[in-house]
Formats: structure tokens, sequence, C-alpha cells
């Protein structure tokens, strides 16, 4: 018999924006939830987001133009329907994040909002440089308040279904197994791009722990995938120095007025186009051979950030871009008085799990939200939708999942 710890209505795997979400949402509806994650609760990409969030604040903005924003930098193949239901939840999901104690940055009484690449009105909030992290600071102190149980440094081995749920093998960090029973599963365990990088030998801005078993998993059940091979690139990851390696330069540097140079010093792309579109212009450039070397050898082009403080005044790049600043500055380069060199690195899974509105799957009892689903941004994703599709899809699947355990 599972001991009465081991049971759950809904079982939630992966800790990110998604999965804490999730798991408030569900507890919100009365459920009892557990939370399985390989590292510690809140660990994920999720706090590496630099650049922002996207919603339809603006006194000139709306859900409509976000709307089309959102399909036209997918390529057309996102599924109306979920794109529908992201970009409608934005505004709440923005309200909900700050009544948790998410600081949004403010100038005076308005919140503030930016333009960023594949937007036509400004849209990105932000919480400082790091929203994700405080995301995540928030969520982790709601997760820990709503009395959902988290198990950390526990790996999910093995989900089957059984009659009444499912049934969960876990692997604690310890070497100790056990086993779930739940109703309800819901999957927020990320695309897995760390893995994948690795796995074909390039730099991601993925942690280590980003890799793909859980979505695998759901496929080898039978669970529908979609758009599978669409990878997103960002387009401005750091080449030099080495010690910078695999980190990207948040897209608020272009926003603010940074620009992109061949060697000759030519102006090759919009800066803020979609991100596939600088991207591959970067990629072209160098195979053109018209990139610029790092002493290494590896090539890039040339990012020009000391144009920021030219457009906006000096000392607003340690301001507004205190971060990406200093974290240059411990590696002896003064991006307010250097150039630096760029090329692309794979940031994120576009596509994944199958699901409805309601964040189900194709299979019966299985949830999912996050970067583990396929569909919400079609074959390439508008920066700043990441981090409002784990807030949304993460507590419209979670109240789902509860509200079908307890049915």
């Amino acid at each position: 018999m599972t001991a009465p710890d081991t049971r759950c209505d809904v079982l939630v795997v992966g800790s990110g924006g998604a999965g804490m979400s999730a798991a408030v949402a569900a507890r919100e509806q009365g459920a009892s939830v557990i939370i399985i994650t390989k590292a510690a609760l809140g660990a994920s990409n999720t706090g590496r987001a630099q650049g922002g969030i996207q919603a339809a604040l603006g006194p000139e903005d709306s859900t409509e133009a976000h709307f089309e924003d959102t399909l036209a930098a997918g390529h057309d193949d996102g599924d109306p329907v979920l794109v529908r239901t992201l970009v409608e939840g934005g505004p709440g999901a923005i309200e909900w994040l700050a009544s948790i104690g998410v600081p949004f940055t403010r100038d005076g009484d308005e919140l503030r909002v930016i333009r960023c690449g594949g937007a036509r009105r400004p849209r990105l909030l932000q919480a400082g440089e790091r929203t994700g992290a405080e995301m995540v600071r928030a969520l982790r102190a709601a997760v820990r308040t709503s009395g959902a149980r988290v198990r950390e440094s526990t790996a999910l081995m093995s989900l089957v279904p059984v009659a009444g749920g499912w049934r969960a093998t876990t692997l604690a960090k310890d070497g100790s197994h056990s086993e779930v029973m739940a109703t309800t599963v819901l999957l927020a365990a990320g695309g897995g791009m760390g893995g994948e990088a690795a796995r074909i030998g390039v730099k991601s801005t993925n942690h280590s722990d980003a890799t793909p078993e859980v979505l695998e998993m759901a496929l080898a059940l039978g669970a529908t995938g979609r758009d599978l091979d669409s990878w997103q690139r960002h387009p401005t990851g750091a080449i030099w120095p080495p010690g910078l390696g695999g980190y990207a330069l948040p897209e608020t540097t272009r926003s603010y007025g940074a620009t992109l140079h061949a060697a000759s010093g030519e102006q090759f792309v919009d800066e803020l186009a979609p991100r596939d579109v600088v991207a591959d212009a970067i990629i072209r450039t160098v195979e053109e051979g018209r990139g610029a070397p790092a002493p290494d050898g590896t090539m890039g082009v040339w990012l020009d950030t000391t144009a920021i403080d030219r457009v906006n005044g000096a000392g607003f790049t340690a301001d507004r871009l205190a971060y990406v600043h200093n974290r240059y500055l411990t590696q002896g380069v003064d991006i307010t008085k250097e150039r630096v060199l760029v090329h692309p690195v794979l940031h994120y899974r576009n596509g994944g799990l199958v699901i409805d509105e309601h964040g189900h799957t194709t299979l019966d009892g299985l949830y999912a939200a996050g970067e583990i689903t396929g569909g919400v941004h079609g074959t390439n994703r508008l920066m700043g939708n990441s981090l409002l599709d784990t807030v949304v899809f993460g507590r419209i699947a979670g109240a789902a999942a509860a509200r079908e355990a307890l049915s």
C-alpha cells in the first residue's frame, strides 16, 4: 500500500515558473499537491530570464496587437486558440504576479513598458534586470505558503497510467526510490535545451539540468508532440571573453540602442526584428566571411553597446543594464566603452507536447505547461512571451488538473 504522504490529487513535475504557478493554482482549488524537482525549488531557466515579460498593458497597446505579433513572429505556426489564451491572460498574469510580490519597475506611478524585437508596441515589463529571478523568488514563497509538498533533488524515473490516475517512480539524490500515486499529473519540466546543446556540442543559455527526459517519457507514453525539431537561438550570445561563454546579452540592450555590425562596420539587420531574423542575419554574415574574430579565432559580429549611452545619455547603461554592465566588468570589459562580440546560441525549444486551452495533453489525466509544450509560440518565440507562458498556462493547467482530480 502507498503511504499517505506519497498520495496526492495533483503531481507537478518541475519547479520553474510553470510548475510553481501550477502548484499554487491547484492548491487554490483545494487539491493536495506534490511537486518533484531535480534540483532546488525554483532552480530553472525561469530564473535566468533577464529581459522581461510581455503583456498588453500600454495605453496604445491591445491584446489583439499582441496576438497578431505573436502569430507573426511564430511564422503563423502557433495554435490560434493557445495564442489567444496566452495574450488575453497577460494583464491578469501581471496583476497576480504583482500581488505575490514581483516588484515590476515603474516610472513614477506607471509601469514601465518598452518595445522589444518583433513587437509593434511597447509591451515588455521588467522587474529590474532580473525579471525571471524576481518571479522565482515570489513564486517560491507562494509555493511554500500554499501547503504544496515539495520534494527537491528528486527526479522522475517513470510514469505509468493506473486505475484512478498515475503511478510515478522517483529517484532522490541519496539514491532512494519511491512511488507517488496521483489522480492527475502536470508536466512542467521544460524543453531540455541544455541536454540538446550538450549532445550536439554547441553553447546554450540553459542550465545543465535542463534535459529532455520528461518530454521524451510523455511522448513514449503516447502523448502527441508538435514542432519537436524547432529550436530558437538567442541572437546575442557572448563569445568573448571566455568566462562569458553561453551568456546571452538581453534583448533590452538592442531595445535601448545597441546596434549590430559586421567587421567592416556595416549594419546588416534591423536589431528589433524577431529573434530568428536577427540570429539568421548574424549567422549569414559570419558564413559570408564578414564576421569579426575573437582573440581565440571564434567568429562573431560586433554588438555596439557603447551606442546605448550615446543615445540615452551618460550613465544610462550603468543604471538600466547594471547586471550586464557588471558581469562584463568582472571579465575586464566595460561595455560603455567597448563593443562586444556576439554569435547566436541555443536558447529555447519552440515545440513540445500538444495541449488544449486548459493545458490538457492528448492523454487522459495528463497536463502540461511551459516550455515542455508546443503550439503557444509557433516555430519562433516572441521575446518576453516565455515568462508569460509559464504563468498563464501554469495557472490554467494547475487549476484544470485540480478540478479533474477533485471531480
